[in-house]
């Protein structure tokens, strides 16, 4: 039997909850609701950030997948062996990989000690322009120099730690390279065949909705791929012409920098830009350092107001202001891996949203069990072809 006390304590509850206005119930249901999702992915976030040494690794082999797929689709479109393509696309990664880091440690090589004692040209005349214009003698810079390395020496202890500390960064990035060569192989061998690994840990009424939204994700991802290359070969061309032209040495391998630096949207041209602006001034003097600024500033604002917003933007279906906004919070929460990333995943996430949405998966088709069932049929006829030709070769031999 109910209690009577229950029930007037329930209905005064809920008369309580009737008196507060429609807008403040609704916001308070939204309220409780959003603090459960954030928490949720600030856990998620944290076991990325605890896991990054292996995240970071499958995220570069994605992207580097959705680059040479394409090479891999090629192939078998010609109907030639999956495998063959597999091989000359990472043979083809491989080469141009090579050909950039040879022509960038051949030109360095040759000028690197040139721009050493250059610089210390460079750094002995700012000293007498310093004495000449604020009366600051050599000397006393000098003194200062002493002193810096005398606080370097006794802090010895603590730069060993940082030394270790780097070469367990360095053993972590071998590691990661290792992974990601690794990932990147089976991903292009048997890609298919791991996604529907993946969509069979969801339930069967899953498979179809969650499958029609990762392929949609996947195009986002391989057309953002694209679309970077050739906004990191504007950046490259713009800097390394404006070098040549300026007459600054090492514009080849200043240019091949700066491609590889402007995979990291808005803030790698810049970076790689630096560079130029600083083997201006060691070799043409502080107004030729201001002009190849001037150029790196030039090309990083097209790239920052056009290429990224524009031509990023409509080729991901991502808002102008997404692609900077997703990048300044990438760079933010996990700094150059977060801005490397945050404009694909931003990208794929728009296109996840908008297939689930809208429903744009066909219902009552299982994609799983229908790979399933297509492999095991390809797997019958591949034992039938063979079972034939052992036929016709004992046939042969009769």
């Amino acid at each position: 039997m109910e209690d009577p006390q229950n029930s007037r304590d329930a209905a005064g509850a809920g008369d309580a909850a009737q008196e507060l206005p429609l807008g403040v119930r609704v916001a308070a249901a939204w309220s409780w609701r959003l603090v459960l999702i954030g928490i949720a992915l600030a856990g998620f976030l944290w076991l990325v950030v605890q896991v990054r040494i292996i995240v970071i690794p499958v995220l570069v082999a994605i992207l580097l997948t959705a680059l040479l797929a394409p090479v891999v689709h090629w192939f078998e479109r010609q109907k030639l062996p999956r495998w063959l393509g597999v091989v000359f696309a990472l043979a083809l990664f491989v080469a141009l990989v090579w050909v950039l880091l040879t022509l960038i440690i051949t030109q360095l090589r040759d000028g690197l000690g040139d721009v050493a004692s250059r610089s210390e040209e460079v750094w002995w005349e700012m000293l007498r322009w310093a004495e000449a214009t604020f009366g600051i003698s050599a000397n006393e810079i000098g003194a200062f120099t002493d002193q810096l390395w005398k606080t370097v020496d006794e802090h010895q202890s603590e730069l060993w730690n940082g030394a270790l500390g780097v070469a367990t960064s360095a053993g972590q990035f071998v590691a990661g390279l290792l992974l990601t060569i690794f990932s990147l192989i089976f991903m292009l061998i048997d890609g298919q065949r791991i996604w529907n690994w993946v969509l069979g840990f969801l339930p069967a009424r899953a498979h179809a909705p969650v499958d029609a939204a990762g392929r949609a994700g996947w195009v986002s991802v391989g057309q953002y791929v694209r679309v970077q290359i050739f906004v990191a070969f504007v950046d490259a061309v713009g800097i390394g012409v404006g070098a040549a032209v300026l007459g600054v040495p090492l514009a080849i391998p200043i240019a091949i920098l700066v491609f590889l630096g402007s995979f990291i949207p808005f803030l790698g041209a810049i970076s790689t830009g630096l560079l130029a602006a600083f083997v201006a001034l060691v070799y043409n003097g502080p107004v030729t350092a201001l002009l190849m600024l001037g150029v790196v500033i030039l090309v990083n604002q097209i790239e920052g107001h056009v290429l990224q917003p524009l031509v990023m933007g409509s080729a991901v279906r991502v808002h102008p202001l997404g692609v900077v906004l997703a990048v300044s919070t990438g760079a933010l929460l996990a700094g150059i891996p977060g801005a490397l990333f945050a404009v694909p995943l931003a990208a794929a996430a728009n296109s996840i949203v908008n297939v689930l949405v809208k429903r744009q998966w066909e219902t009552g088709v299982d994609p799983v069990a229908e790979y399933h069932r297509r492999y095991q049929m390809h797997h019958r006829a591949k034992h039938r072809a063979r079972a034939v030709a052992r036929m016709r070769r004992k046939e042969g031999r009769s």
